[in-house]
């Protein structure tokens, strides 16, 4: 209920302050498991994304997020969990994990932290590593332009899904690095789309 209501007020001080325009909505899968993943500019990020989009978003957010009780509670009710950054999170991966199994959208910023200057940092590793444990999964990316000022034009753009299968195939970590390049690639081509 809480991420219903807060989606609701948000989406309202969005389109008040802010000129939102999402293209590509109608390709976001409306069932199954989805990884939804998008560049990362700034704490509106999450915000815009799981207000545009017509399915709830799981989002993984870094673990100093959830040091305060309050924010914590906070952003649990809002369906989002806490992730290591910089270093591989089991816990963090099988709560992932889970919320695919469960036919779920898990959002992920890969780069794994706000890039102020919107110039895109190389990805972590993790969103290939879910992708491949998770075994079949349709990955979706989504590129934000435009900065957050006052009544400025933001971009959502939302790119075609990538249909992943990791057929019980034998990854290491240089391929789950590749991988990931890859997948973010489709991120840098709606960038200058």
């Amino acid at each position: 209920m809480l991420y219903g209501v807060a989606k609701f007020l948000c989406k309202i001080v969005l389109l008040i302050f802010f000129r939102i325009d999402v293209k590509g909505l109608e390709k976001f899968p409306q069932d199954g498991a989805v990884i939804m993943y998008s560049n990362h500019k700034s704490f509106w990020d999450p915000i815009l994304i799981g207000c545009m989009l017509d399915r709830t978003v799981n989002f993984m957010a870094k673990v100093e997020l959830f040091k305060n009780p309050l924010f914590a509670f906070i952003l649990k009710n809002l369906n989002a969990f806490p992730v290591n950054r910089g270093a591989p999170d089991r816990k963090a991966i099988r709560k992932a994990l889970q919320v695919l199994n469960e036919g779920k959208v898990l959002g992920i910023f890969p780069e794994g932290t706000r890039s102020k200057d919107g110039i895109l940092k190389d990805p972590e590793p993790g969103i290939a590593l879910i992708a491949v444990k998770a075994g079949n999964v349709k990955l979706v990316p989504v590129a934000i332009k435009g900065d957050y000022k006052l009544f400025s034009k933001i971009e959502l753009i939302i790119g075609d899904p990538i249909n992943f299968e990791s057929r019980n195939e034998r990854y290491s970590s240089e391929k789950i690095n590749a991988l990931s390049l890859e997948f973010f690639k489709k991120i840098e081509e709606l960038l200058v789309s």
